[in-house]
């Protein structure tokens, strides 16, 4: 079917009460699999492309098409978001190449530097009828990210939100980018108290690293779209493992990235399941 806005898919979630699943594509076999696993659902999901995945393909173009070509040919209601972008010419190429959504990150910069540049980039999406997802508190790697202090208030959250007209809020609220271990524990406090300040719908990044009840009770305070990378990471390469293991002679690669696209796929059904399965009690 044809690409589908991120925009839609976020009214869809927040109107049923159910998390936004957004993962992250590495490589064709990536979004192959995304494909896969939400045809599986029936669910729509964000498709995203991170800078430093753009960095690592040399440029975004190519696995952007790529991605686009896979999503047309979906049965599965799917949109195109650049994550984690730093660079705001990349942001200005993402929108020119139709997605529909882009995450301006400028989480580390000073607060004013951080929303004239969001305010930037909210400019250039809105123009084109996309909408823009920035980050306020410091999510950061797998050190760190769960003391308090680096947190986001919700106080300064409201104040960004309307400092920069973004459309959704990445926030610090537990989670740490990378973890290969899911021990992370939300704040569900701090996420309702976020929710109930903030009027755009708030975004989990680092969500490898949380156990899926923790994830659900984040979705129940508050919580609508929710990344997912190092995950998908971990299945994909344990199933290459473990073809190779069982067949160490293999050469040809796409005997043992099959097998990692297939593992993929399959937890990408099962995650899609745990976000959009969300009892109020």
């Amino acid at each position: 079917m044809p690409l589908v806005t991120t925009a839609e898919l976020f009214t869809r979630a927040r109107n049923r009460g159910q998390g936004l699943p957004a993962f992250n594509v590495l490589h064709l076999e990536t979004v192959e699999a995304i494909a896969a696993g939400a045809e599986r659902t029936g669910t729509g999901v964000v498709l995203q492309i991170s800078q430093n995945c753009v960095r690592y393909h040399g440029g975004l173009a190519p696995l952007a098409a790529a991605s686009r070509a896979v999503a047309e040919s979906s049965s599965a209601p799917l949109s195109l978001h650049l994550d984690h972008a730093e660079d705001l010419d990349l942001v200005r190429e993402a929108l020119d190449l139709g997605f529909s959504s882009v995450m301006y990150d400028g989480a580390t910069l000073d607060y004013p530097e951080n929303v004239a540049r969001t305010v930037t980039a909210v400019s250039a999406a809105h123009a084109v009828g996309a909408i823009v997802e920035a980050e306020l508190g410091e999510i950061g790697g797998k050190d760190g990210a769960h003391a308090p202090g680096v947190r986001t208030d919700p106080a300064e959250a409201a104040r960004f939100a309307a400092d920069t007209g973004v459309d959704a809020l990445a926030v610090a609220v537990g989670s740490s980018h990378a973890m290969l271990e899911r021990t992370a524990e939300l704040d569900t406090d701090l996420i309702a108290a976020i929710a109930a300040a903030v009027p755009v719908p708030l975004v989990l990044h680092g969500s490898s690293g949380v156990p899926d009840a923790s994830i659900q009770a984040g979705i129940r305070s508050g919580m609508v779209k929710v990344n997912i990378s190092t995950q998908l990471n971990k299945m994909f390469t344990a199933g290459v493992r473990e073809r190779l293991g069982a067949q160490p002679d293999l050469v040809d690669s796409r005997k043992y990235l099959g097998a990692g696209r297939d593992r993929l796929a399959d937890e990408v059904a099962r995650l899609v399941d745990v976000l959009t399965m969300v009892t109020t009690a």
